[in-house]
């Protein structure tokens, strides 16, 4: 037996936990992209790991920053 969200409450808190989640699979995949891309442009330029840990970083604070804003502008709303 499932519950169905009766009040204006739950279903904003069901709602902000579905926006966490999708924001925690956004991060994993930025940062795993980066992350390849990064090792092609390695292997391609003959560099150590510097565009790889250069572009995982700057997916990973990019994105962490997004949800930052994010969380902030939710904040206001509450």
């Amino acid at each position: 037996m499932t519950t169905t969200p009766k009040t204006r409450e739950d279903r904003r808190m069901f709602s902000s936990i579905l926006v966490l989640s999708s924001w925690g699979f956004v991060i994993v995949i930025a940062s795993f992209i980066f992350l390849y891309l990064g090792h092609l442009l390695d292997e391609v330029l003959g560099t150590a790991p510097n565009f790889m840990l250069g572009l995982f970083f700057l997916a990973l604070f990019t994105t962490i920053g997004r949800l930052y804003q994010e969380a902030w502008r939710k904040r206001k709303d509450f």
